[in-house]
């Protein structure tokens, strides 16, 4: 297993070379691992007449087809289906390798058995949330374990943190990416990090003692979570002082969001607060980190590591890769797992500016970024509010607009069927708690105003609640992702994308 940091290796290199490196790498990774030991690609590979000798640059991956979530999901014929992207090498093919037996002369065959079990036997899992369909689980083996402390430490690393530091982690516990991977982040910098595992586990008062008896510097949570965390300390007259670093995943973070948190901040005793954005998803098992800024500053865009995988934007239509610079769905393939592996797989997600080779304007590192907000395809969703024809809303926009409207807390919009009636046209009810400032009927007419001038469509009804009441509406401490929007239509998980 080799360990790149983010060095002169990587970090500094041009477009070109970076992409060549990628191509050389992709070819060694597919002949080698790929596609011998996947049962699914190795059929693929041979249904098509391809060998891993037709991928020897990036320019090549077009030749290999897209996989999807669907192609992971069991189904009556195959019920175990996502075991068919797990690399599986017989001991045997291992065994009979040159450089396996040239180790096993110099050191031993228990010794080179052990390393092997390391490196290709699944120890480990997380899984997708199955929001939509059947969870998907991922395997991971020691070498992808390794990987993922390798990927969560370089956020460490871009966030400029020292050994003295204390960090707590606020994310869920659960068998998904975004909590083990900051807990393996910080054993592979040897940094102090207390995993709470969020609110299911200790609850947000359990959650916030911990940070005032830590004293913490480093938050890591999901937006909406700490958002009552510390929104539940200021209703406390709490203070927290000494944070100066929030790091944010599992949830889109608009500026708005940073703004809210950043004003809680100051007013708990930490004025100089900045922030750090992640984006990762399960199949990845990554993730990767924007620098850290504060919340009027631009956020520069996610740096990728070129080394452990290919990111590609492709138009979203014809799958064809798009230029540098321009919007377009996330494919990734990675360039070293172990584990569940697949290759060029369509996220559903979208990068609005796609891919730079430029220079950060905050670090200077010339790694390839991710520029932009991304949004999920999912978040498209299909509504009839008339008996004539449907309207298609874009929730991630909505969703962006709602967090940098200037007066609201925190809300839910909650999706539900005229009269319960499954037939029914659809209703949308906005739940809101305002800014303690923010005059009720102020904050109504902006949401009407934003609604109908930006969306086209108009709440069926706008209710205020307390702080308190959200957090129950949302589900905080209670689910694993805190429900900002909350689809209660009959049959909602068929009401998505059309």
């Amino acid at each position: 297993m080799t360990a790149h940091r983010l060095t002169k290796n990587w970090d500094n290199l041009d477009r070109d070379t970076t992409r060549s490196l990628q191509g050389q790498q992709l070819h060694r990774y597919l002949r080698n691992c790929v596609v011998p030991f996947s049962a699914h690609y190795r059929k693929l590979f041979a249904e098509r007449g391809l060998s891993a000798d037709d991928f020897r640059s990036l320019d090549n991956l077009k030749k290999l087809p897209f996989t999807s979530k669907e192609d992971l999901l069991p189904t009556p014929e195959q019920p175990k289906r996502s075991l068919d992207f797990v690399l599986a090498p017989e001991p045997a093919a291992l065994s009979r390798r040159p450089g396996v037996i040239l180790r096993a002369l110099l050191r031993g065959k228990a010794r080179v058995q052990a390393r092997l079990e390391r490196e290709w036997r699944p120890v480990f899992m997380t899984s997708t949330t199955g929001r939509s369909s059947e969870p998907v689980p991922f395997l991971y083996s020691q070498h992808d374990i390794a990987n993922m402390g390798l990927g969560a430490g370089r956020i460490i690393e871009l966030a400029g943190v020292k050994k003295e530091e204390r960090m707590i982690n606020l994310f869920p516990f659960a068998p998904h990416l975004a909590f083990w991977y900051m807990h393996y982040g910080g054993m592979e910098r040897n940094i102090f990090a207390l995993a709470t595992g969020g609110g299911k586990v200790m609850g947000t008062d359990g959650c916030l003692r911990a940070i005032l008896k830590l004293a913490p510097t480093i938050l890591v949570a999901m937006p909406t979570f700490l958002y009552h965390v510390l929104q539940h300390a200021h209703e406390q007259k709490l203070r927290v002082k000494g944070l100066r670093l929030l790091v944010l995943g599992g949830e889109k973070v608009p500026d708005g969001t940073r703004r809210k948190l950043s004003e809680l901040c100051a007013q708990l005793g930490s004025p100089e607060v900045q922030f750090i954005v992640t984006y990762g998803f399960t199949e990845a098992k990554l993730a990767w980190a924007e620098c850290p800024v504060s919340a009027v500053t631009p956020p520069p865009g996610y740096h990728l590591y070129p080394d452990l995988g290919i990111v590609e934007i492709v138009d979203p239509e014809s799958g064809e890769p798009v230029p540098d610079g321009t919007g377009g769905e996330i494919v990734w393939t990675p360039l070293g797992q172990r584990g569940t592996v697949v290759l060029r797989y369509r996220t559903g997600d979208r990068s609005e500016h796609g891919l730079t080779y430029e220079p950060c304007p905050c670090c200077g590192r010339r790694m390839p970024r991710l520029v932009g907000r991304i949004s999920r395809v999912s978040e498209m969703r299909a509504l009839r509010f008339q008996k004539i024809k449907g309207t298609i809303v874009d929730f991630n926009d909505l969703e962006n607009a709602l967090d940098d409207l200037p007066g609201i807390g925190t809300w839910q919009i909650e999706l539900r069927k005229e009269h319960d009636d499954p037939l029914g046209l659809d209703i949308i009810v906005l739940h809101l708690a305002r800014e303690a400032e923010a005059d009720e009927a102020e904050v109504k007419g902006r949401v009407s105003e934003l609604f109908k001038a930006s969306f086209e469509i108009t709440p069926n009804a706008i209710e205020f609640h307390t702080m308190e009441e959200l957090r129950k509406l949302q589900k905080v401490g209670v689910a694993i992702k805190e429900q900002k929007v909350a689809d209660n239509r009959p049959d909602a998980a068929k009401q998505g994308a059309p």
